[in-house]
């Protein structure tokens, strides 16, 4: 009977404890939900926000994510003290469904602030300031003609705009421009809205004679005026207008501390400098032209071909891959670190000839050879017990910056602790941090001694982090 007694009270116990931490979850979920958006985004240590991709905005160049709202997001996270996480999404209606439903916190492009558009979401403070200008094409000789030539066959009265066909972006500012505009002239205009169509694909089609008008903002238009001589945008469709970002209703306190901060930040030094970089740079035109601005291109190196091909021998996305290299060395063939690492791939003299390889071997073999390491140090962990995909990556990355002893000598450290061995953030990673102080590197687990583990930790999320932006913007293939 006791023996009964005994086997009945085992499941009471566990059904017990099932019940006070399902009570516990369910309250630390219930608290999530009861705090601001500020307190939100804290807690999850992230700010996501949507962008949309094109040449001021957000892109990558030569291996590196760059843009105006990019720069001012990184820096906004920074003073919030959390990550930046960024969607892509061109299309304004899905921004904003975006935003009501949670996916993100923030939409960060050159929103026009409009009373309609206030009804449906909050405005932070201006970042900058624009008015809407109708862009068209110079004629085809333009350059042999004379001014007054070039003038009479251009728009310069909205009055002339009655019966003539505008694309615009569905759901941008510019079609509601337009429409109050076709209301204001007493004349029809033909408007035609582009849902799969970004401002900056619009005026392309008006560069290349595909279509005849769009309307965009006037920075953004100054900007591919550049590399698009041929266009007009002289002539102004609108009043100086606000552009700021998107909040959700309600979401107050963090408008409040954004709006402090744009409006301390757009003062310095550092702001106008962003901004001119971005819309008065004219460098803008060889960044746009390169082969390697990776919207027009998707390219990001001279050795794609090769990271592709390798990628595939380790099967690893050649995304991941080239973060790595860019991280290692820029795509730059022929650097050489303080501590001695050389090439693309940035091997240790040692581990270079192990794999076959020196410092005068020609690219593909250096990044074969750094794919061979890979592939060696994926069967170490494998050999350990870390199989799943996600986890191995981040324990190969750090063993590729630090070495693999010290990496095996953070997992026993961790699991001396209580941690995870197995999981590298919020676990093992802690403890290669740790690896600087006397207390951990003298420890008797620790067979290799003192790392700058800082490097390390700092290493694998930046690798994972450009590995976001690329995914982004450059295609799988």
């Amino acid at each position: 009977m006791k023996e009964f007694t005994k086997i009945l009270k085992f499941p009471l116990l566990l059904i017990l404890l099932l019940i006070v931490f399902n009570t516990c979850k369910q309250k630390e979920k219930e608290s999530f939900v009861n705090l601001n958006s500020i307190e939100k985004i804290k807690k999850k240590g992230k700010l996501v926000a949507v962008m949309d991709f094109n040449s001021t905005n957000y892109f990558i160049y030569r291996g590196e994510p760059m843009g105006y709202q990019y720069e001012l997001l990184q820096i906004l996270a920074k003073e919030l003290g959390v990550k930046l996480e960024v969607k892509v999404e061109n299309d304004i209606d899905e921004n904003f469904r975006m935003l009501k439903s949670g996916e993100c916190d923030i939409i960060a492009i050159n929103l026009t602030v409009t009373k309609e558009r206030s009804k449906q979401i909050d405005f932070t403070a201006p970042h900058s300031t624009t008015r809407q200008v109708l862009v068209q094409r110079k004629p085809n000789n333009w350059k042999k003609l004379s001014k007054e030539e070039i003038e009479g066959s251009l728009i310069r009265n909205q009055l002339d705009l009655a019966g003539k066909v505008v694309f615009v972006q569905k759901g941008s500012s510019f079609a509601q421009r337009m429409k109050n505009l076709s209301d204001e002239i007493g004349d029809s205009i033909r408007l035609i809205e582009k849902s799969d169509y970004e401002v900056e694909e619009l005026i392309e089609l008006v560069a290349n004679g595909e279509i005849d008008y769009t309307v965009a903002d006037e920075n953004v238009a100054m900007v591919n005026q550049i590399y698009y001589p041929n266009l007009d945008i002289e002539t102004a469709v609108s009043f100086p207008q606000k552009l700021a970002w998107g909040l959700r209703k309600g979401d107050d306190k963090l408008k409040q501390e954004i709006d402090q901060w744009l409006t301390d930040f757009k003062n310095t030094t550092q702001y106008a400098l962003i901004y001119n970089k971005y819309f008065r740079n004219p460098r803008s035109q060889r960044i746009v032209e390169s082969d390697y601005y990776a919207i027009n291109s998707g390219k990001m190196s001279n050795y794609d071909e090769y990271i592709k091909k390798y990628s595939k021998k380790i099967d690893w996305d050649w995304r991941l891959l080239a973060s790595l290299i860019y991280q290692e060395s820029r795509f730059k063939p022929n650097v050489q670190s303080w501590a001695g690492a050389y090439g693309l791939m940035q091997l240790m003299p040692t581990t270079a000839r192990r794999f076959g390889v020196n410092r005068n071997s020609p690219p593909e073999k250096q990044i074969e050879a750094g794919t061979e390491f890979i592939k060696w140090l994926d069967k170490r962990f494998e050999n350990r017990g870390i199989t799943e995909e996600d986890q191995k990556i981040k324990f190969i990355l750090a063993s590729y910056n630090v070495g693999l002893g010290h990496i095996l000598d953070a997992r026993r450290l961790a699991e001396k602790e209580g941690k995870d061995p197995d999981i590298w953030e919020n676990n093992v990673d802690e403890y290669i941090l740790k690896k600087s102080n006397p207390k951990y590197y003298n420890d008797p687990v620790v067979k290799y001694g003192y790392c700058r583990g800082s490097e390390t930790y700092d290493y694998v999320y930046q690798i994972l982090d450009r590995y976001e932006h690329y995914k982004n913007i450059i295609p799988e293939t």
